[in-house]
């Protein structure tokens, strides 16, 4: 599908995500044309940066070759850089500068203990390395309890420090989300010393919460380093060899763009599954759905969304032991990818967490993996060699390789064969693997959707990534959804989304006030000041003000209580009968007489990327669809004969009932049997379900059951 408007510019942009598995690049030709590549994120042989590689290949430039940076607008980017540093704790060395007395604060945390009744306490490790204690402290009510120390004993222990190796610093003082001098004054010292990475509490987490507020500022301090270093390097690829350079630009956790040199560690965590969300709540309004469930499903992991008129974010979560205060999307993430590993423990089949990434990969990709999802579809015919990018092998150019994943099941089917003492063929074993894994991500669904009062049978699914299609319609099943949405770009639509994105800036501050006709003048003032700085933010982006939207939020809860939750600002009552909706969906009741307390105001800046054109299809074709070929796929315990289509030979009004197989550049469609898939005139490709799956008496139970126990009753 190509788009009809072309650049206004005349040259290329690129929206592209690093993902753990494969990297993803949209290009936008200069005449508007879309083009789709996609590479392993990790290929140590063959190039040291998927997306610099990336641009290279689309354009055809060789790797002894600048990059010609005049051609190209825009760069547009979501990366896991940053996640994978957290997450293998491989970020910079960091030093904490907390009051006198909280040295062990985040140690302790909230003192909650992941496993009950583990007699072994094992603790996440500490991101910063060292601790100074600083003299000082402000009461909660601002007044000056003890001024602030600077005696030699502290320079010396920062200069000590600094000798040691140490450049990142996170200044974390009790109360220094609303009464700053004290971090301002210690972040001037820091900075005089050499400290090259400052992370202050009140600019990167002005909230209330000493413990989330702190791990905050350490992460920032901790990843933001390694994230300038890769945007560096990025930059001066794109710059190499002219004076001139590109725009780039990075996706933030919020599911907004900003500049590179604005791009924060602690905005980084969901850079790219953000994009995710955008490109799946774009692409469905588009098609006319505004009740969507987003289903992400790429290599290492499933991310789902769910949307319902707003974008849904959350101001305070956990990412890899790690509390965080920033608004990310509200994005639930599940092990469970295409390259999931797959075990038998010799009672019952396991799947993940573990992740065969890009390599070795799974068994198919000819890097001497394990088996894993992936091969699961290989095995039951879903996935077909034929059908699939050749880019395996050494020289990048083999086809995946289904002997060895046959054989693989073979054994594995023999070995549990054996030991369960029941004949199991390989395609069940395939098949059991693959419904432990539908149901993983089943779950995560219904933690976002139905365990929050929404009933997801409204819903629409809107499957993507590049695994999202091979097992759209069995999730569906499982929740009780009876329609999908496929976008054209859906293999790649955390990229496409990236492009869409717009530009977001937001702010917030912790206020803490009931909520009462006296306060809202100050709340005004707060917001005013709070829409400024977010205003100017986008201003020196480039984004001119009547392109610009502003958006003024409350973020309340009971008295007495610490969830809250994000309501329109507006009057009083207004804000009230809100806030009590949404807890009564959330909780099931209200308390409708107890005082409600304004934690904190927000304010969000969109500056508006256009809306792409996504023109009619033309009709090419006036005979009826013909398949491209015939397969058997094994799916509800049988084998199926199954015809294979492209999705480029479809054309508005046809329709394909299921069990088929729909072929795309960058993705896999299983149409279940019972389920009917039909193409728009826009190229969506929808599929629903026609009647119920039927229950099959072959399938294995994905658990082996316990041995048979007498019943009796207890004495």
């Amino acid at each position: 599908m190509a788009h009809s408007n072309p650049s206004e510019t005349g040259r290329w942009q690129f929206w592209i995500d690093r993902g753990g598995t494969f990297t993803d690049v949209v290009a936008r030709c200069p005449n508007g044309e879309i083009i789709v590549h996609k590479l392993l994120s990790e290929n140590p042989a063959r190039y040291s940066d998927a997306p610099i590689q990336g641009i290279r290949d689309v354009l055809g430039i060789p790797a002894d070759v600048p990059i010609p940076s005049e051609q190209i607008e825009a760069v547009k980017m979501g990366t896991t850089v940053a996640t994978n540093a957290l997450l293998e704790r491989k970020g910079d060395r960091t030093l904490l500068l907390i009051t006198k007395g909280f040295r062990d604060a985040l140690r302790i945390g909230y003192q909650n203990r992941p496993n009950i009744f583990a007699r072994h306490i094992v603790l996440p490790e500490m991101l910063y390395e060292q601790v100074i204690e600083v003299e000082e402290r402000y009461t909660a009510d601002g007044e000056v309890l003890t001024p602030l120390q600077l005696d030699n004993s502290l320079i010396e222990s920062l200069q000590s420090a600094y000798a040691a190796g140490i450049r990142a610093c996170a200044i974390v003082l009790m109360h220094g989300y609303r009464y700053s001098d004290h971090e301002q004054h210690m972040a001037a010292i820091v900075r005089e010393i050499g400290f090259t990475q400052v992370s202050v509490s009140h600019t990167v987490s002005p909230l209330m919460k000493l413990v989330s507020r702190g791990d905050t500022t350490i992460v920032d301090a901790y990843l933001s380093p390694i994230l300038r270093r890769y945007v560096d390097r990025v930059a001066a690829e794109l710059s190499c060899g002219t004076g001139t350079s590109p725009k780039l630009m990075f996706m933030q956790s919020n599911g907004g763009l900003t500049d590179a040199a604005l791009f924060q560690g602690k905005d980084s965590i969901l850079s790219g599954p953000a994009g995710g969300i955008v490109g799946a709540v774009k692409t469905s309004a588009l098609a006319g759905f505004n009740k969507m469930i987003g289903f992400d499903m790429g290599g290492t992991s499933t991310d789902v969304s769910h949307f319902n008129g707003t974008y849904e974010r959350t101001f305070e979560t956990e990412v890899a032991g790690v509390r965080l205060r920033a608004p990310m999307m509200a994005i639930h993430t599940v092990a469970a990818g295409g390259g999931s590993i797959l075990r038998f423990d010799g009672s019952r089949y396991r799947v993940g967490p573990a992740s065969a990434g890009a390599y070795p990969g799974p068994a198919c990709y000819r890097g001497g993996g394990p088996l894993t999802v992936t091969d699961c579809n290989v095995m039951l015919g879903k996935l077909q060699a034929d059908f699939f990018p050749s880019v395996f092998g050494s020289e990048g150019n083999l086809p995946l390789d289904g002997a060895i994943v046959r054989q693989q099941f073979a054994e594995l089917a023999a070995e549990i064969s054996q030991i369960t003492e029941s004949q199991t063929t390989p395609e069940q074993v395939a098949a059991g693997f693959l419904a432990i894994a539908i149901d993983k991500m089943a779950n995560a669904i219904k933690k976002i959707s139905i365990q929050r009062g929404y009933d997801v049978t409204e819903y629409t699914l809107c499957c993507f990534g590049g695994a999202g299609g091979q097992h759209a319609c069995l999730i569906a099943e499982a929740l009780g959804m009876t329609q999908i949405f496929l976008h054209p770009y859906a293999g790649v639509l955390s990229a496409y989304g990236i492009g869409l994105a717009d530009l977001r800036s937001l702010k917030e501050k912790a206020v803490e006030t009931p909520l009462t006709e006296a306060a809202m003048p100050l709340l005004h003032k707060t917001l005013e000041a709070l829409a400024n700085e977010a205003q100017s933010e986008l201003s020196a982006q480039g984004v001119a003000p009547d392109q610009m939207q502003v958006l003024l939020k409350s973020h309340l809860r009971y008295e007495g209580t610490d969830s809250a939750l994000i309501v329109t600002f507006g009057n009083p009552a207004a804000m009230r009968t809100e806030f009590e909706q949404a807890y009564q969906q959330r909780y099931g009741f209200v308390m409708a007489h107890k005082t409600l307390i304004v934690e904190a105001v927000s304010v969000e800046a969109i500056g508006q990327t256009p809306a792409p054109a996504e023109p009619l299809l033309p009709v090419t074709r006036l005979t009826p669809l013909k398949p491209v070929g015939a397969v058997q796929i094994y799916t509800k315990g049988n084998w199926h004969e199954t015809p294979i289509y492209q999705r480029s030979d479809l054309q508005s009004g046809d329709q394909i009932i299921g069990a088929a197989l729909i072929i795309e550049p960058t993705g896999t469609n299983v149409v279940e049997p019972g389920w009917t898939a039909y193409l728009t005139s826009r190229s969506h490709l929808i599929l629903k379900q026609t009647q119920q799956p039927p229950v099959s008496p072959h399938s294995p139970p994905p658990y082996f059951p316990t041995p048979h126990l007498p019943t009796s009753p207890l004495p």
